[in-house]
């Protein structure tokens, strides 16, 4: 089966073939090494011309790609690890964001930027952490995070081709190795995934080309609570719920969010609608993160509809890199199942 890995890694080489405005940036993401986690493996080989490699200054990458965007190139970014978002931040908040409205539409900035994210390997508190939340809300930026229940390949392609405003790509690295998962595969949930029913522009604009994805248990009982999750954590609360399910007899209705940033909140009304409970578990720190501010606007928009609301996240503690101590700061299935049968 397809991996998120081999996904990505196909797509990278198909946008490349098919537009050739497309350039790769990155550290080490020459062949024979192919980059950290090896996404962008062959990709030198195939496309020499623009594959570059580049020095050691995140903000430098940054810089230079948001230039080429500029003048009509369609740069794809790779930072190396997640962490290291914070070194682009000054790039991507004051100055690629901006410019569409700074040269009042004249101009834009189709930037992709990949980041592996996320903690479960052992590297330690500067190579582990969830940053995305501290690009939340930044206006003109999008924010997607991938998961092996869609073909991440294929909401790569869209990002990079089609849209003409930069977006943060977030992979989770354990999601790497993952087999990518579809109804006919799962025999255990019903999978559908949401998308607007747009064409074109009005679709772009939506950013819902990255589908929000509904599982729940094939032949269940209407589900009790609704979860809310995106990335790796999401696939933790799907074995959370099968668990529930043949353990406790308590049924989810799980929501996976691809598009973080900015989000719609409709598709998790919907839900909370028919079990008036809402849980939302990321593996960011806990406060004031995305399931924050996910309970904040349900709670507005909402709120007279649920009757219990909680949020699960990652301790406000640095990532140790001892296995163990990891494990206690990182949310788990066990974690997931004991907030759910405490609210139901």
């Amino acid at each position: 089966m397809t991996t998120v890995l081999d996904s990505l890694n196909s797509a990278l080489h198909n946008v490349l073939a098919s537009e050739e405005r497309v350039v790769l940036l990155g550290e080490d993401i020459l062949d024979p090494y192919g980059g950290a986690f090896k996404v962008t493996r062959g990709i030198s080989s195939a496309f020499p011309d623009r594959t570059l490699t580049t020095p050691v200054s995140e903000a430098g990458i940054l810089g230079i790609a948001t230039g080429m965007a500029l003048r009509g190139l369609r740069p794809v970014v790779e930072i190396m690890f997640g962490d290291f978002l914070t070194l682009i931040a000054d790039q991507v908040i004051n100055h690629a964001t901006k410019f569409r409205y700074m040269y009042n539409g004249q101009v834009s900035v189709p930037l992709v930027i990949r980041a592996p994210m996320g903690g479960r390997r052992g590297y330690g508190p500067t190579h582990s952490q969830t940053l995305e939340k501290l690009f939340m809300g930044t206006p003109g930026l999008r924010i997607l995070a991938v998961n092996n229940l869609i073909d991440p390949g294929e909401i790569l392609s869209k990002a990079i081709l089609d849209d003409d405003d930069p977006v943060l790509f977030v992979e989770n690295k354990i999601l790497y190795s993952n087999s990518i998962l579809d109804e006919k595969d799962d025999r255990d949930f019903i999978i559908t995934a949401q998308t607007p029913k747009e064409n074109g522009d009005e679709l772009l604009q939506s950013g819902q080309y990255a589908p929000t994805l509904h599982l729940q248990l094939r032949d269940a009982p209407d589900p009790q609570l609704t979860i809310v999750s995106y990335g790796y954590m999401a696939e933790l609360c799907r074995q959370a719920a099968l668990q529930l399910a043949y353990d406790h007899e308590i049924f989810i209705d799980l929501v996976i969010m691809t598009q973080l940033s900015p989000f719609e909140i409709e598709p998790i009304h919907e839900a909370v609608r028919n079990t008036h409970r809402l849980l939302v578990v990321e593996e960011g720190t806990y406060t004031m993160g995305w399931g924050a501010e996910i309970l904040a606007r349900s709670v507005e928009e909402f709120g007279h509809e649920i009757s219990r609301a909680r949020r699960i996240a990652g301790l406000d503690s640095p990532i140790p890199a001892s296995r163990s101590l990891e494990d206690s700061v990182l949310p788990d299935t066990g974690d997931i199942v004991n907030a759910v049968k405490m609210m139901v």
